[in-house]
């Protein structure tokens, strides 16, 4: 899925700055479904492949149990996920829902613990993902331990109440998102790991690419991430419904113990605890570092994420680097070819399993083909010199195909990925020159609705578009006169309700929640608050990756005509660094030393971040145990000279 890893604040070092939030306004209500929007949901129920009853029986098969409670909860007591939230989907879909999506979440919304083979479960709906759990010799073998503590906790509480107690004898992370690993500490602890009672399996270069994947973009990452997964809105009919591989993301704690044992070659095989696993290696595909698991004597295939119940992204909303669409293809090739004919079942670290040779191979194949030819069809279309934008509007899928669920876009579009694949061999770039060096945003709007007769102008033409049922033409006439004039009240609300159709009719969960978000935000003030980062994440990060990371904020403008020395020693994990700064660069070099530094700082790293993350004054760090040698005050211009973490910033206005 992707979840961000790494979001810009810093929990263990809260205690050293106070955040402040703006106070929140009411948000008017949200629209009902337009004429045309009505129109559009009756059309594309009529154009669906038949319901059948395969996804209905799937999703339900091998249930035993669930909690009794929907709330899971915190250590505070406040609730952290909701496994009731999407209990509202039932009966025909509502006109402000698409149909497809609607139909959907019928079937994701199912929570509970359920079989899939003689010793294979899974706990779905606890989480945006699943936890799969293994009857090993001695305990269970967890994969993938959802995203947070708490609803790990639950899930393996569950898990023992229903199946008989037994310990965690391993834990597998399938890859490198923090949705696959974020909740381990909720099943086993550190010492347990230290000690060798329980392995801890992944795929080559986990850790790297699990804490390093969002750190330079973590602002940006974070704060788009926010309306890709809809996390000011509330699940309902007019709101959130859910993110299309699963429900909503839960709120509670992210943590990470690293990998004992690490796998780098497909076909490698190892015995945990008693049970033959092969893993074939998918890195490069949904994830940077990721692994799909055969469990041999249940005949089972984990696909974790490269086949779902849902065309995924080439590159996700909230921003990360393009994956390869080929590789993708190529290695559910592999799958089709060397898994699915020995496995009974095929399941997923999202949505439901797939049971029987016959229909996984099927399904695999499906999966397959919906990959390849989108990226064969947008090569083909880009070396015939058709633009990314062109290439979306123009490419629809194969009928035959798209009688399969499971390719529907309810996570990734065949529109995004297009463009996705596009940019991932040539670029942004057209090659047409007025779009090479155009006006930036703001400037081109104001000249646009300067250019469209005023803005009473833009709002009448804006009007005629959505009477007309055209909210891509509305939209985008009133994005630009709100980014000329972010105060026109009438522009904002008539842009809220262009964008809440849009996404009433998008099949699309993801697509939805960004229309959704950006109606909200352009109808109230929403508070900024910096998001919160797991003490795990922070320890694992390379003190290269921190010092790179403090330097994306560095402004040399307010450095000034200057250079500094600084000298770090790291006292608990015994590092030594080097950081340069001038007029124009702030560069940072681990084990590097210098035979006279302007500055020397000593002491545990966490004083380092809130240094240079949390921009406490050095006095401050100096009354709380830094010890700062030499030139105190350059070292405070240096501090100065860093801009605030991210907090969040507007996107549908300037």
């Amino acid at each position: 899925m992707g979840k961000p890893v790494f979001g810009g604040g810093f929990a263990m070092l809260a205690v050293l700055a106070a955040s402040s939030a703006s106070a929140q306004q009411e948000a008017a209500a949200p629209s009902p479904a337009s004429e045309a929007t009505v129109a559009a949901q009756t059309s594309t129920g009529a154009a669906l492949p038949p319901d059948g009853t395969r996804d209905a029986d799937f999703s339900t098969r091998g249930f035993l149990a669930t909690l009794p409670d929907p709330l899971i909860r915190n250590a505070a007591g406040a609730p952290v996920w909701n496994l009731d939230a999407y209990a509202f989907v039932e009966g025909p879909a509502p006109a402000t829902v698409n149909p497809s999506l609607w139909r959907h979440m019928r079937h994701l919304k199912h929570h509970g613990l359920y079989q899939v083979s003689q010793n294979v479960w899974q706990v779905r709906g606890f989480d945006v993902s699943n936890m799969t759990v293994i009857r090993g010799s001695t305990g269970w073998i967890v994969i993938d331990p959802l995203t947070s503590v708490e609803t790990a906790k639950a899930a393996l509480a569950l898990v023992n109440q229903t199946l008989g107690a037994r310990p965690v004898s391993a834990v597998i992370y399938s890859h490198s998102h923090g949705d696959h690993f974020g909740g381990v500490r909720g099943v086993i602890d550190a010492a347990a790991v230290a000690s060798g009672k329980v392995a801890v399996i992944a795929p080559e270069g986990f850790m790297e690419e699990a804490t390093s994947e969002n750190v330079m973009a973590g602002g940006a990452m974070m704060r788009r991430a926010g309306y890709q997964f809809g996390t000011g809105l509330a699940p309902g009919a007019q709101g959130q419904m859910g993110s299309g591989i699963g429900m909503g993301l839960s709120g509670g704690t992210l943590s990470l113990i690293p990998p004992t044992q690490t796998i780098a070659t497909s076909g490698e095989t190892r015995e945990v605890d008693g049970v033959a696993l092969e893993f074939q290696i998918v890195s490069g595909t949904e994830a940077p570092a990721e692994f799909n698991v055969y469990i041999a004597p249940e005949k089972t295939f984990l696909a974790a994420e490269i086949a779902t119940c849902s065309l995924h992204n080439i590159l996700t909303p909230r921003g990360a680097k393009v994956r390869d669409a080929r590789a993708w293809a190529h290695y559910l090739d592999e799958a089709v070819t060397r898994y699915a004919p020995k496995s009974e079942a095929i399941i997923s670290s999202h949505c439901w399993p797939v049971f029987g040779r016959a229909e996984g191979a099927t399904w695999l194949a499906a999966q397959r083909d919906n990959y390849r030819w989108l990226h064969d069809q947008t090569v083909r279309r880009m070396n015939r010199g058709e633009t990314m934008a062109e290439i979306a509007e123009a490419l629809v899928p194969p009928a035959d195909l798209a009688q399969e669920w499971s390719t529907h876009g309810y996570y990734g579009t065949t529109s995004h990925n297009a463009k996705a694949i596009y940019q991932f061999y040539l670029g942004w770039y057209d090659a047409v020159p007025a779009n090479l060096h155009p006006h930036p945003p703001v400037a081109r709007a104001s000249k646009l609705v300067q250019a469209l007769g005023g803005a009473d102008r833009v709002v009448a033409l804006a009007e005629n578009a959505m009477a007309a049922g055209d909210y891509r033409w509305s939209s985008d006439l009133l994005q630009n006169l709100v980014f000329a004039e972010p105060q026109n009240t009438a522009a904002r609300a008539l842009l809220a309700q262009s964008y809440e159709q849009q996404g009433y009719q998008s099949e699309s969960a993801i697509w939805r929640n960004q229309f959704l978000s950006a109606a909200a935000d352009l109808r109230a003030v929403r508070p900024v608050r910096p998001p919160a980062q797991s003490n795990d994440m922070i320890a694992a990060l390379a003190t290269q990756e921190l010092l790179d990371s403090a330097a994306t904020r560095f402004a040399p403008e307010r450095f000034g005509n200057r250079k500094l020395t600084i000298a770090l020693e790291l006292t608990d994990r015994k590092e030594q660094a080097l950081i340069e700064a001038n007029s124009r660069v702030m560069i940072g070099r681990m084990g590097a030393t210098a035979a006279a530094p302007d500055v020397t700082i000593r002491g545990p790293r966490a004083m380092l971040l809130a240094l240079m993350f949390l921009k406490q004054p050095v006095s401050t760090m100096q009354a709380a145990g830094l010890q700062v040698e030499g030139d105190a005050a350059g070292l405070q211009t240096l501090v100065d000279a860093l801009d605030p973490m991210p907090q969040g910033f507007a996107i549908i206005e300037p």
